[in-house]
């Protein structure tokens, strides 16, 4: 009798991204656009944090990257994994998901959070308006069984009303990210999948209020329309 082949492990990326991958980054928020930060002394140093971001364009993941004030994998869709920008992403410690199978990019993600590591990830699931009114499961799920604590981001400036999705702002433009206060989704006595249900709920409300906040106190808005092109 032959023994049956193991299913696969996912790809478990070591508790923080690649320090150049930051850099990079740092240089985009920093010399190319006027990155105003608030807020990074309220992440933890140690542990494991999800961080929960709205999302607007392209750059957003890149600008989360540079500001962090700790190293961290970002869930990147499937599709920016090709040719040479997918060599970058890769290296740079990016988690490739793919939205229709997205078991093992969490997979993958839950390993950097057991490890005490850092996650981003942008729960609106696609570039839109960016207001997080709605929100998938994935950074609920991580959260919970991760057992981590989970920071919203507030991301302002990278689109204006009237620009598209796919292009970038315009050089040293005032861009703000803001850091919110850890939130921990962990409840006793409930069943997993009601645990992620909550969660999803009580991140969805501290994104939009943080957005909200954010706005107010720097003057500095979402775009009014829906991207022209969110492919």
């Amino acid at each position: 009798m032959t023994r049956a082949a193991a299913t696969p492990e996912p790809h478990v990326p070591s508790a923080h991204g690649p320090r150049w991958s930051r850099w990079v980054g740092r240089f985009l928020a920093r010399v190319v656009w006027d990155t105003h930060v608030t807020g990074a002394q309220r992440v933890p140093r140690t542990g494991a944090v999800v961080f929960a971001a709205n999302h607007v364009t392209l750059l957003d993941g890149p600008l989360l990257a540079g500001v962090s004030p700790r190293g961290l994998h970002i869930l990147v869709k499937a599709e920016m994994f090709r040719g040479p920008l997918g060599a970058v992403l890769r290296a740079a410690g990016q988690i490739p998901v793919d939205r229709t199978m997205a078991r093992a990019a969490l997979q993958s993600a839950v390993g950097v959070l057991r490890r005490g590591g850092a996650v981003g990830i942008f729960p609106e699931g696609t570039r839109g308006r960016g207001t997080a009114e709605q929100v998938r499961a994935g950074a609920a799920w991580l959260a919970v069984n991760g057992e981590a604590l989970v920071v919203p981001v507030a991301i302002l400036g990278t689109r204006r009303t009237g620009e598209s999705a796919r292009g970038l702002p315009t050089l040293r433009r005032d861009l703000v990210v803001e850091f919110g206060h850890p939130v921990d989704v962990r409840t006793d006595g409930l069943s997993r999948r009601a645990a992620v249900d909550h969660a999803a709920v009580v991140i969805r409300d501290a994104m939009s209020d943080l957005l909200a906040s954010a706005q107010v106190r720097t003057g500095v808005h979402l775009p009014e329309d829906e991207p022209r092109a969110t492919v």
